[in-house]
């Protein structure tokens, strides 16, 4: 088939939120008469899932602090839940495990979640967690200084390449074109953008959908909008000059067990478990202390993953040479090391007994990388340059299936009230998003 040189849409990214966006975009058009999946082409510089959405943990919650990102999340997971089978979903919950330092935020979020008819429990003391963690989940729990518990019975977990390959079937059964080894090189902006640039010619179009994940500075660039910006925070107070974009390493690992040695007390998946503590994490081969300041770690059985998979806090990436090739999944300087699988396999034995003695199990492999993360860690969901959709998720993604389904409403000029807490504008009005007393720069 010969290279295309127009398409009304192009969508730029062959990940969680260009196959989505462009297979609801499809359908929008086929509802309302304005065309059809035909008229839409899908561009990735490797291939489906080659990006940060195919190696992501697959991790699906609510535990958000921020509203705007709660209502988000809950219309996301019933899109999960309408093809749970076909999209590798488990939908096993989610459990928030905190200190006392978050027992407050924790239990804003669960007040929220009942206002949403987001079923939750939230269970409070340390006697009654620890009793609720050891009698209904597992009993080897060991855990200290932890004073709440969210449970979240939605959520859970998908596999990622499954999910995403469901969606590029439905994408290409609405006509969709997916076109991969293409790599965008730049844009023909003359006000709006006129065209894609891309390694193997030009293609014309009437509009453009960025879903391309950690490689959203690369395109900021190239749209010539701004390195750094001002930002009124929510108090009124202007912080100048302040860089646009941060990565951060994304730091997950696989223990390699049978999954099956990760299950509940009743032998079947546990929820996810995510555990925020200010307790000491102390070594599990030698005792000596990791760390005194707050930390958190996430896991779950993953039969996708072949083990015991998860993660940690991120950490800030300062090399300028990110800004070039900003994924870094073939880069040993940006895959978690053996630093992580020290802290890691060690915060998992401060969980739970059964993994006490396991660093030598630990496996090494794709999971994780780089994120590229907004001024306040949020999403952007917004159009520049008059017809150009950027989705720039700030390594939320892959949770967000359903934010295709609300930009191919946008694209068509019908707003949507649930990703209205997006805009870039809101770094001029002072309408950033609230900071939790999580480790983690995303909750």
């Amino acid at each position: 088939m010969a290279f295309p040189t127009h398409y009304k849409y192009v969508v730029v990214g062959a990940g969680i939120h260009g196959l989505s966006s462009a297979w609801h975009l499809a359908k929008e058009l086929k509802t309302r008469n304005l065309g059809s999946g035909d008229d839409i082409l899908i561009i990735d510089k490797t291939g489906i899932g080659g990006g940060a959405s195919g190696i992501a943990c697959g991790v699906i919650r609510n535990n958000y602090y921020q509203a705007a990102m709660q209502e988000l999340i809950a219309h996301s997971v019933s899109k999960w839940e309408e093809d749970g089978e076909g999209y590798g979903y488990y939908p096993v919950g989610y459990m928030q495990i905190s200190p006392e330092r978050m027992h407050e935020d924790v239990g804003q979020i669960h007040e929220r979640q009942k206002e949403l008819g987001y079923e939750s429990e939230f269970i409070e003391g340390e006697k009654d967690c620890r009793r609720y963690m050891s009698e209904k989940v597992f009993d080897d729990w060991q855990a200290e200084n932890v004073t709440s518990i969210l449970h979240e019975k939605r959520g859970g977990y998908a596999q990622n390449t499954r999910a995403l390959y469901r969606l590029a079937d439905k994408a290409e059964a609405e006509g969709v074109r997916i076109l991969t080894g293409v790599e965008v090189t730049g844009f023909d902006i003359h006000g709006c953008v006129t065209a894609v640039e891309t390694g193997r010619g030009k293609i014309q179009c009437d509009y453009v959908i960025l879903g391309v994940g950690p490689w959203a500075t690369n395109f900021w660039k190239m749209l010539e909008l701004p390195d750094r910006i001002d930002i009124k925070d929510g108090e009124g107070n202007i912080h100048p000059d302040i860089k646009m974009w941060t990565y951060m390493c994304l730091q997950e690992g696989t223990l390699g067990v049978e999954p099956s040695y990760g299950m509940n007390n009743q032998g079947r998946m546990p929820p996810v478990i995510h555990l925020d503590t200010d307790a000491p994490l102390r070594s599990s081969e030698d005792g000596s202390v990791i760390t005194q300041e707050m930390w958190g770690i996430y896991y779950k059985p993953d039969f996708h993953f072949r083990g015991i998979q998860g993660g940690a806090m991120p950490y800030v990436v300062e090399k300028e040479e990110v800004a070039v090739d900003p994924y870094g999944i073939d880069s040993p300087d940006f895959i978690a090391g053996p630093e992580f699988a020290h802290m890691w396999t060690s915060a998992l034995a401060h969980c739970q007994k059964r993994y006490e003695n396991q660093y030598n199990r630990y496996r090494k492999e794709p999971s994780g990388g780089l994120g590229a993360f907004s001024p306040d860690n949020f999403p952007i969901f917004d159009v520049v340059r008059q017809n150009c959709y950027l989705i720039a998720d700030s390594s939320h993604g892959y949770k967000m299936i359903g934010v295709g389904d609300l930009v191919a409403k946008e694209v068509l000029d019908d707003k949507q009230v649930l990703l209205e807490p997006f805009r870039f504008e809101r770094y001029e009005t002072g309408k950033v998003l609230p900071v939790s007393n999580s480790p983690f720069p995303w909750s």
